[in-house]
């Protein structure tokens, strides 16, 4: 799958002001509306990324109605260092790559890393859903900006949702709901506790739907099953890239 906008391509010889020009430009280009129903048997990627020495390896894995029916993966050097707020310039190219790898056409895409709940409304699952115009969720382990609104007593039970919206931090009127806390999975009459997702709508996708389908996409553990499977291959192709 190649990008269909290519001039969205992120290139991190960029200015950090021209970096953030382009993520405004993106969040312009950005649907975060629903844009029609998935079919009954919709392909959904999970992506996830690891970093052995200098490089980043990106891993897909393509699943229909539970099962996998593709692998991809690209690996690319590290131009930049880890920015907050500016991910997708420093994994981005490795992850179109493996895009250009994976044979199939995928209806959803599920990005380990936020979509709407960013700064400037541009986190890595738009960032790469708008480039490709697929649509796309962002599904993060934190929050990078935004409140928790009205949050219950923590920790969550499972299957708690509760909105994101934008505090002084995101280019939008604040309480502009943003995604959810989504509590996927949590440990019954146990002093631990699992801490839950923070989902946001990457394109072509409401925040409802977003949060819903990542939701649906999980098989008992915390993570959407394509995550999960894409954060192991990712981790295997990186021991390999370390041999």
């Amino acid at each position: 799958m190649r990008p269909r906008r290519p001039e969205f391509r992120p290139d991190p010889e960029l200015t950090r002001e021209e970096m953030e020009r382009l993520q405004r430009d993106l969040a312009a280009e950005a649907r975060f509306t629903d844009d029609g129903s998935f079919s009954d048997s919709p392909l959904v990627v999970g992506v996830d990324q690891a970093f052995p020495e200098d490089r980043a390896v990106s891993a897909i894995v393509a699943m229909r109605d539970g099962e996998v029916v593709e692998r991809a993966s690209a690996e690319t050097d590290l131009s930049i260092p880890y920015i907050p707020g500016l991910l997708s310039f420093r994994e981005g190219e490795s992850i179109l790559a493996a895009f250009e790898a994976l044979e199939a056409e995928p209806d959803l895409a599920l990005f380990d890393g936020s979509g709407r709940i960013h700064f400037r409304q541009a986190g890595l699952a738009t960032h790469m859903g708008v480039t490709l115009d697929l649509p796309s969720v962002g599904v993060a382990k934190s929050l990078l900006c935004g409140r928790l609104s009205n949050p219950p007593e923590e920790p969550f039970s499972e299957g708690t949702r509760v909105p994101i919206v934008a505090d002084g931090r995101v280019d939008l009127p604040e309480g502009t709901v943003l995604g959810y806390a989504v509590q996927t999975r949590q440990y019954e009459g146990s002093s631990r506790h699992i801490n839950p997702l923070y989902v946001s709508p990457g394109h072509r996708m409401s925040a409802e739907t977003a949060a819903s389908l990542a939701e649906a996409h999980c098989s008992g553990y915390k993570l959407p099953e394509p995550i999960r499977l894409a954060d192991q291959y990712a981790d295997e192709l990186a021991r390999e890239a370390d041999r």
